[in-house]
């Protein structure tokens, strides 16, 4: 049986630093200095997440400096003469649930293109925030404990063909064993797939000897 997938309250950040509606420019600033972060979730009341300040909200006022912006930027013109969390940030914030799979926050980055998110509860309360590092964290388990739950998740499982074995290097998983074990080609990129899945796989390889070839 598959171990459990690792989820985002896995590998966030508890300690979360965060900014009121009401917090200054500068204060913004020193704040992201300090902690050495890119975005901060802004909060309101008891920890409610309204929004999210980030480098880019903040950046738009030193690209303004000296400009004249064109009547159709006058959106980027207000950023670039806020002065509060709560005129700079932007709004909804985009957010992950703590119980959300490590994919699932990948994808989410990826696709609104930030590199933090905050992480609320049902109710939209602050509980941590994940950064794309903390998503790499999955890599740096140990080779022979991904070799071991492969063999226990994956070439134990009672559907799986029997005469295979795993080693791992580096993250790289080669499937190997008695020859013509995967003689049923049609095998081959759902063993494959069922590997890969395995938290801490970078890439899966097979010996050509188990799908009935001959070394090169």
């Amino acid at each position: 049986m598959p171990a459990a997938r690792s989820i985002v309250s896995d590998v966030m950040s508890h300690t979360a630093v965060a900014i009121g509606r009401d917090a200054p420019y500068k204060e913004i600033v020193a704040c992201m200095d300090q902690w050495k972060v890119s975005a901060l979730p802004v909060l309101e009341g008891e920890g409610r997440v309204i929004g999210v300040v980030s480098e880019a909200d903040l950046l738009a006022k030193e690209e303004s400096r000296g400009d004249r912006p064109p009547p159709q930027a006058f959106a980027e013109a207000a950023k670039a003469g806020a002065v509060r969390a709560g005129e700079l940030m932007s709004s909804p914030a985009v957010t992950v649930h703590p119980d959300a799979t490590l994919p699932e926050a990948a994808r989410i980055m990826a696709r609104r293109k930030v590199k933090r998110l905050p992480v609320v509860n049902d109710v939209g309360m602050l509980e941590g925030v994940v950064s794309r590092s903390d998503l790499l964290k999955v890599f740096l388990r140990d080779d022979a404990e991904i070799a071991a739950e492969i063999r226990r998740a994956v070439l134990g499982d009672p559907a799986a063909p029997e005469g295979l074995d795993v080693t791992v290097a580096e993250g790289v998983a080669t499937l190997h064993g008695a020859h013509g074990a995967l003689a049923d080609r049609t095998l081959v990129p759902l063993l494959a797939c069922a590997v890969r899945d395995v938290e801490g796989v970078v890439d899966v390889r097979m010996d050509p000897g188990i799908i009935g070839e001959e070394a090169p």
